[in-house]
């Protein structure tokens, strides 16, 4: 059976500067008719910045929906139409003051696949010339600098909740892992 649901009429609830909200009525697999409340949003990026010393550039900054201070990756919101490896470059250059010689795709990750179809594409950045920072004027953060091995052992100690942040440092660090074997 091939599950798949066909959008019968969808009608915007809200637009506002970073996202849409719509609500789409479907036909399921089944014949029966239901809704679904759909976030549409831009996408992004997000950047394992990877020193010669096998250091991770992250970025800690206040998230205002959870109150609280986060330990990140440079990350940053797609304008629409533009190419993620651009923005991943221009984040990195604004938010942690580097840029990279070498920019490895991790692939796709979909932070919220039940109500929006937001997809941020993960990097790896090598070959760093670190530099000043230039974040947006709404941007408010400080670059903290680890060792690959102890952000992911933060990302296993739930130290670092964020989920693009945990998907790409997971990956940036099985890749490296998976090359040292080669070699």
């Amino acid at each position: 059976m091939k599950y798949e649901e066909k959008m019968l009429d969808s009608h915007l609830l809200y637009e506002g500067h970073i996202l849409k909200l719509r609500k789409d009525s479907v036909l399921l697999p089944n014949e029966h008719k239901s809704t679904r409340e759909v976030v549409e949003h831009p996408g992004g990026v997000c950047v394992v910045a990877v020193t010669d010393d096998g250091e991770v550039l992250l970025v800690r900054q206040f998230r205002y929906p959870f109150s609280e201070e986060l330990l990140e990756l440079p990350a940053g919101k797609l304008e629409y139409g533009e190419d993620p490896l651009e923005c991943g470059k221009r984040e990195l250059r604004e938010e942690a003051g580097a840029c990279a010689t070498q920019y490895t795709f991790l692939g796709k990750f979909y932070p919220t696949c039940g109500y929006s179809n937001e997809i941020i594409y993960l990097y790896l950045a090598k070959g760093l010339t670190l530099g000043a920072q230039h974040p947006d004027e709404d941007e408010f953060l400080d670059v903290v600098r680890l060792p690959l091995e102890q952000a992911v052992s933060m990302v296993l100690k739930n130290e670092l909740p964020d989920g693009k942040t945990q998907a790409a440092l997971l990956k940036a660090f099985l890749l490296e892992k998976q090359e040292h074997r080669q070699h």
